[in-house]
């Protein structure tokens, strides 16, 4: 389906008009309707207040011209000289038409309105056309109209304003959203009220920061895997030249390429693992796996004390269920690149605490850096003692995955991990 093409000032000055002919028909035909009532009560009032002074001498009194006046006494009827003026007929004819204390009826098309005030001797009747209440109606709606016409407009002046304002600002955030990547970006745009459209720019200007960090830490990113994948390559090719030319026996070239291409193989495989996990997280189901994490705690450790036999191992279990979210697999990878890394950092202790539904990994070597502890799971940013790597950035998306959050701080001595 097509859509129709309307600009948003547009669409308003299409609501005002619409607004103008609502209101306009609502004063010519729905406030008349509704008035009538008043107008009523006014008239019959009109025409109560003359009949105090009306007597059998009202061909003589001065009397307004919109009323007539039936003076009734005994067997005799007096009329008011503008009488005829007012409805041409004989009293005789007008009196069946009066059978209350103050009514209305239609005489030859055309509505009347009367007040009586009788007693035993006599009788008073004020009577007028509808032509009062035309021009009370005139009167008042002529009163009406221009103030409310002229309030519309001043309303009608304000939106139009006020719209061409909130399109400069929405088209002020097209703008921005346009050059969200790019150097042309706007910021001068000065909002004066706090507002859903300052907050919406406010939201804009932290995701040009957050593109704007992430295209950085990208750069920098294809920088060190490009840097950490080459040291291996030009290990080797530096050895197998010194080979060549005779500097080096071919046992020693053999021992260096493959400890280098063992190196290259964990770099690929965790660059691998590191995707597979964004995939595993769009699956969105090992959070409801369960695993004793104990069994694997403890063939972690039986494996990795050959490497770092000097070290003191210590694992400490307070809880008594050691049951936790996610698979055997996510669990052993978590456990084994924490110990990766503290067997090369620590100096004499390495401790896991099971408690409080918590894990807490320490190992006693050197404290990190205060300034990159915020970055310390951030893929291939410098880390420890300024080197590079996707171990703990694989430990904290595996640890998201099982639905828990990793946490880092420096001891008094040493390093503690704590997952909960």
């Amino acid at each position: 389906m097509k859509l129709l093409k309307k600009d948003l000032d547009k669409q308003l000055l299409s609501i005002i008009i619409l607004i103008f002919i609502i209101v306009l028909v609502s004063l010519y035909f729905l406030l008349p309707r509704l008035l009538i009532p008043i107008y009523e009560k006014n008239i019959y009032a009109y025409l109560k207040q003359p009949l105090i002074f009306i007597n059998d001498d009202i061909e003589d009194n001065k009397i307004e011209d919109d009323i007539a006046y039936i003076y009734i006494k005994d067997d005799y009827t007096i009329i008011s000289k503008n009488f005829l003026k007012i409805i041409n007929t004989t009293p005789k004819k007008i009196l069946k038409y009066i059978n209350e204390k103050y009514g209305k009826f239609v005489y030859q098309g055309k509505k009347y309105y009367y007040y009586t005030s009788y007693n035993e001797q006599e009788i008073k009747i004020s009577l007028t056309s509808d032509q009062h209440v035309s021009n009370i109606k005139t009167s008042i709606l002529s009163k009406i109209i221009p103030v409310l016409l002229t309030t519309l407009l001043i309303i009608a002046t304000l939106l139009i304003f006020w719209s061409r304002r909130l399109v400069t600002k929405i088209e002020y955030l097209k703008r921005k959203i346009d050059h969200i990547d790019s150097e042309d970006y706007e910021t001068k745009y000065q909002y004066h009220f706090d507002d859903e459209l300052k907050v919406l720019s406010d939201a804009i200007d932290n995701m040009h920061l957050h593109l704007i960090k992430e295209e950085e830490y990208k750069n920098q990113m294809y920088q060190n895997i490009s840097h950490d994948f080459k040291t291996p390559i030009t290990v080797m090719k530096s050895y197998i030249e010194a080979y060549e030319d005779d500097m080096i026996d071919i046992t020693q070239t053999k021992k260096v390429i493959k400890k280098q291409i063992e190196n290259l193989e964990l770099k690929v495989h965790s660059l691998l693992y590191l995707n597979k996990l964004d995939y595993l997280k769009e699956m969105n189901n090992i959070s409801k796996e369960q695993v004793d994490i104990i069994p694997i705690l403890k063939q972690s450790m039986k494996k990795f004390k050959f490497h770092r036999s000097d070290l003191e191992w210590k694992l400490i279990i307070k809880d008594k269920t050691t049951i936790y979210r996610g698979t055997t697999d996510i669990w052993e990878t978590i456990i084994d690149n924490f110990f990766q890394n503290f067997i090369r950092y620590a100096d004499k202790t390495i401790k896991i605490t099971v408690k409080n539904h918590s894990i807490t990994f320490y190992n006693d070597g050197n404290s990190i850096d205060e300034n990159i502890l915020d970055d310390i799971f951030t893929p291939y940013k410098k880390g420890i003692q300024g080197e590079f790597g996707l171990g703990l950035s694989i430990i904290k998306k595996s640890v998201s995955l099982c639905d828990y959050k990793i946490s880092v701080k420096n001891e008094r001595k040493g390093v503690s991990f704590m997952i909960k």
